[in-house]
């Protein structure tokens, strides 16, 4: 049956907004390589008004209607969006499957955490209030000192297509709870959903101006939005190409940026673990999200004495992994996101081929499947350091493998990358577990697990990575400047100066 998208414009100023040059980028369903809709493509001139909207919405009456008002105001708002994207959770969850490829499951178990994540930040917002006008020790009795916690101002949040109503929550719901006024630039290959969110936030009644949504090109929208000089902060997760392009942007206004970029993070699987477990953690956290995640551990570093049996229960576990229509019951691995990004997969493992690693298991299309963007999981073996497929990020469902002997050389290897997002151990050895974490150098790492999130925890990386975190009590900070406010007490003059008075 077919899921009619609706027909958006730009969302700006609580209004829908045609684009001012009209134009419309098509919708591709990943599944079916089908046209199934369009979305606006917003330009600079679009980007013009949404930040006018975002600096009058910020401003507006002083402040005191959004920006400055309580946080238990702005949590109410926070929490009627929750509860319509529960609401509305079977909808969006199926327009993110359509729209992105993602499993259905998948996809309704992120808009569960959608909701979560503005639940989460409401109470971050209420707690706001009880931490303004925190004092400050002061070695001086003549002053006092306290801390006032302020938005930052209009911010510009560019967000992926991997998740695409998720990671535009994980941005929009911190920046609305610190205050700020925000203009959200999802990707063109996935937007449907942060539109819909737009939605959501028109029927909650959110003050006019506070989210405005941009769907657009990179070219033609995010990158005028970064460079805008009343933009006050850029909040970005992408790749680490553009993150850095967006950077050079910022710098020559010295604003704030913060970023959440590429991966190719390890899982070491040490001897001592069960098979089948470590088998099926090691499949989820490269194989999730259809492969397409930053933090997807998609080097395998597995101890030599039992990888030849590890290794023949992995491609079992794969094996068993149902490849189809998102929409199939019990769909664990869909399309990937575009007819672009599969044949970059397929390159890669041709590359890999060609430099002398092995295909294990999968590498094509499955034979069940004649149209889409569908990829098997894929397992590569044989890989050495100097390899393309052992260096850069694949963004898709493939896991090379390299053997190690000990703990020093697997930690040696794992850190063996100019990414620093996420790395995981598996062991059955707690101590050694706690050794080989602290000698992982990643942002985020998993213990006898992979790729769990809860947006109460910090979430960033380090190296090319990038840097800042979100989620958590970290992800608010990202939106709000300290204030330093002192006062001087005593009734005697400073004394300083000779009084002229005494002259």
């Amino acid at each position: 049956m077919a899921i009619p998208v609706p027909t958006r414009q730009l969302f700006i100023n609580g209004e829908w907004r045609e684009p001012v040059l009209k134009n419309r980028i098509p919708i591709i369903n990943p599944s079916t390589e089908e046209i199934i809709g369009d979305i606006p493509a917003a330009t600079s001139e679009d980007v013009e008004i949404a930040v006018e909207a975002a600096h009058k919405a910020f401003s507006r009456n002083k402040g005191r209607d959004w920006a400055f008002t309580s946080g238990a105001v702005r949590a109410k708002y926070l929490r009627a969006i929750a509860a319509k994207i529960t609401e509305k959770k079977a909808e969006i969850a199926r327009l993110e499957a359509l729209d992105c490829g993602k499993p259905l499951d998948e996809a309704a178990w992120d808009i569960d955490d959608v909701a979560g994540c503005f639940e989460y930040y409401a109470d971050l917002a209420e707690g706001l209030d009880a931490k303004q006008n925190e004092p400050v020790s002061l070695p001086m009795e003549t002053f006092k000192s306290y801390v006032l916690r302020e938005p930052l101002g209009v911010v510009a949040l560019i967000t992926p297509w991997n998740y695409p109503m998720l990671m535009a929550t994980w941005k929009v719901a911190p920046a609305l709870a610190a205050g700020c006024t925000a203009i959200l630039k999802p990707s063109e290959i996935a937007s449907v959903t942060c539109l819909e969110l737009a939605e959501v936030c028109r029927e909650v009644g959110l003050p006019p101006g506070v989210l405005n949504v941009l769907t657009g090109l990179g070219s033609e929208a995010g990158a005028p939005l970064a460079a805008h000089p009343h933009v006050d902060k850029i909040a970005f997760t992408g790749s680490t190409a553009t993150g850095s392009r967006i950077m050079a942007s910022a710098a020559k206004m010295v604003k704030p940026v913060s970023m959440e970029l590429g991966g190719k993070s390890p899982i070491v699987v040490f001897e001592d673990v069960d098979l089948d477990k470590a088998a099926e953690w090691t499949a989820f956290g490269c194989f999730w999200t259809n492969g397409q995640i930053c933090s997807a551990t998609s080097r395998l570093l597995v101890h030599e004495s039992i990888a030849t049996e590890f290794l023949d229960r992995l491609v079992k576990w794969c094996k068993n992994i149902k490849i189809s229509d998102p929409f199939e019951e019990g769909c664990r691995l869909g399309p990937v996101v575009s007819g672009s990004q599969y044949e970059k997969i397929l390159k890669f493992i041709s590359t890999a081929k060609s430099e002398g690693a092995t295909i294990l298991s999968g590498g094509d299309r499955p034979k069940h499947l004649n149209k889409g963007f569908f990829i098997e999981p894929t397992i590569i073996t044989d890989v050495n350091t100097s390899m393309q497929i052992w260096r850069e990020e694949v963004f898709g469902p493939v896991l090379c493998v390299k053997t190690f002997s000990t703990e020093e050389e697997a930690i040696e290897l794992a850190n063996d990358t100019q990414y620093g997002l996420g790395a995981a151990v598996i062991s059955n050895d707690l101590e050694r577990c706690d050794r080989v974490s602290k000698a992982f150098r990643a942002g985020i790492v998993w213990i006898n697990c992979s790729q769990p999130c809860f947006c109460q925890a910090p979430w960033g990386g380090i190296k090319r990575s990038g840097f800042g975190r979100e989620l958590g009590k970290w992800g608010l900070d990202n939106y709000l400047s300290v204030k330093q406010v002192t006062r001087y007490i005593s009734d005697e003059p400073w004394g300083w100066y000779q009084s002229p008075s005494k002259l």
